[in-house]
């Protein structure tokens, strides 16, 4: 496969590198793009060729990112971890959109039955920040943080309609530097490379947008994927500037490009006038209390690990998550303050974000992140499930109190419970369930925990599992065999899965269930938790 093309139009990187930029911090967003753009795992080895880096440099990186929680090191293997979709979340929770507009993105997607997506400018392609996909067997596999080349793309022809000069030159540099698309890896690549045909075509696009309002997308991404977007603009002070782009996508084998222009558009622009009110009626947020000393933390890591620590990347990092709802565009000053860091600390990490195409200025003394924070982990990330997202905290807690862990959920009819994940201890009699496995829930322990959550949970007798927040069940499902569980909750404190440790009952009698096993459940269900709030803030995580 050619090599994949690096250049300063898609990257922000390259030479002309500001005197005052932190190289740490530099390598370290490198590492998580390149972790980014392979789906999320690549091994210690296969990052140091990528990046270029030296083995020791990339060891302590790994090593730093780890402290963090943004990424997990399995042996030699490097694997991005939920809490790093804090950085994106900061960019989401400051840009609103999401929150204002995907729930009729959703209720879009759920009338027509096609997926809906909400998209906005990243220079000259587009980025995803909200996905409503329909569950089929060829279904959407574009992801929240996925950039596409505009010219391939149904929104990419209405934001191309408020390029300046300097926009189209930077858009005709970056065809000429990559004609096969190889630097966009969220699209198949061209199979032969772009030529002044193409260009006249999305110019043509783009005055046909400009003109209708709308625009389409008939089979430019990869045969059968057909669009139609329309425009959902600002009315904040007369501003009439394109806000994001909604999109309704379809198949080739549902609609034809031509249906969806005359049958789902006009229900399309229906949704984005109500889009576009809701934006105009919505007032900014009231700024809460602001964040203080985010970066305090790292003096007490660099202490502890030595030189496997870069303060400087740490530091760096926190930096993004200054920025959020109430607090889109910040100052100097305001950064230094939310970090706790030396305003010539922040300085120089705003500087090196701006060099990177991570930060702008919308004002000669404000900051804003732009949607390349998205470019940092949130593509695959945002595809999680609760058991992917589980299975290393239940590797770790086998390997702690050394008995079998399991991940379960309730069925639809309530009435049985469904394993989803599970680590077994490796013992000569362990108990080791398959995922997929269905057992009743009453029965169970995993089961009498979600039940407590019920509306049914006085009926069955569960309000003291309920109040106290665990369940032991001694040798009712099978002789010998004692179960503890614990409750995993969502953001809205919604019990939606149950935790637990399965054994003999010789190895622990039920009192020691609860002194000893029972906080070390409890640890590794917050532990889940935590990162599931991260992780479902703006995306919806499958609980299977």
């Amino acid at each position: 496969m050619p090599a994949k093309p690096t250049n300063d139009a898609h990257e922000g990187t390259g030479s002309g590198v500001p005197a005052e930029a932190v190289t740490p911090l530099i390598r370290g967003i490198a590492v998580l793009r390149e972790l980014t753009e392979s789906n999320g795992t690549l091994s210690l080895s296969a990052l140091e060729r990528a990046t270029g880096l030296a083995r020791s440099t990339v060891d302590r990186i790994t090593a730093t990112l780890a402290r963090m929680d943004h990424v997990r090191v399995d042996g030699r293997d490097v694997h991005l971890a939920p809490r790093l979709m804090e950085l994106g979340n900061a960019y989401l929770s400051a840009l609103r959109l999401p929150a204002l507009l995907s729930a009729r993105a959703d209720a879009l997607a759920d009338e027509l039955d096609e997926s809906v997506s909400l998209a906005v400018a990243d220079r000259d392609g587009i980025r995803f920040i909200h996905q409503a996909t329909r569950r089929r067997a060829m279904s959407l596999s574009f992801r929240i943080g996925d950039l596409l080349p505009a010219e391939r793309t149904a929104p990419g022809p209405l934001f191309a309609t408020e390029w300046t000069d300097t926009d189209w030159r930077h858009w005709r540099d970056r065809r000429a530097a990559d004609p096969r698309d190889l630097s966009f890896t969220a699209v198949p690549p061209r199979k032969y490379g772009a030529d002044a045909r193409d260009d006249e075509a999305f110019v043509s696009r783009t005055e046909e947008a400009a003109a209708n309002g709308f625009a389409l997308d008939d089979q430019l991404i990869e045969p059968g994927l057909v669009a139609v977007s329309v425009p959902v603009r600002s009315s904040h002070e007369g501003d009439r500037r394109i806000a994001c782009v909604a999109s309704v996508v379809s198949h080739t084998s549902r609609h034809t490009a031509h249906d969806l222009r005359t049958t789902l558009l006009p229900r399309l622009r229906s949704a984005v006038t109500e889009m576009e009110r809701e934006l105009h009626r919505t007032p900014p947020p009231e700024p809460g209390p602001p964040p203080s000393n985010l970066a305090l933390w790292t003096g007490a890591s660099k202490q502890q690990l030595g030189r496997d620590f870069i303060e400087s990347l740490a530091r760096g990092l926190t930096v993004l998550t200054a920025f959020g709802d109430g607090r889109p565009e910040l100052t100097l000053t305001e950064v230094a303050q939310a970090t706790g860091l030396a305003r010539a600390t922040a300085r120089r990490a705003l500087i090196t974000y701006e060099h990177l195409g991570l930060v702008t200025t919308p004002s000669p003394r404000t900051f804003t992140l732009t949607p390349r924070v998205l470019s940092l982990g949130f593509p695959p990330l945002s595809r999680r499930s609760l058991p992917e997202i589980a299975q290393p905290h239940l590797s770790d807690l086998t390997s702690r109190i050394h008995e079998s862990t399991s991940l379960a959920v309730l069925s639809d009819s309530g009435e049985e419970i469904q394993y989803t994940a599970g680590v077994a201890t490796g013992r000569v009699m362990s108990v080791n369930i398959t995922v997929g496995t269905r057992l009743p829930a009453y029965a169970t322990a995993l089961g009498r925990v979600l039940l407590a959550d019920t509306q049914d949970h006085e009926r069955l007798g569960l309000t003291s599992i309920r109040s106290q927040g665990y369940a032991l069940v001694d040798e009712e499902l099978e002789e010998g065999l004692r179960s503890l569980a614990v409750p995993v909750r969502d953001r809205s404190g919604r019990v939606v899965a149950a935790l637990n440790a399965a054994m003999h009952a010789s190895r622990h009698t039920r009192r020691a269930c609860v002194t000893d096993l029972l906080p070390e459940l409890t640890s590794a269900a917050t532990r889940i938790e935590s990162d599931l709030h991260t992780a479902g803030r703006f995306t919806h995580i499958p609980l299977t």
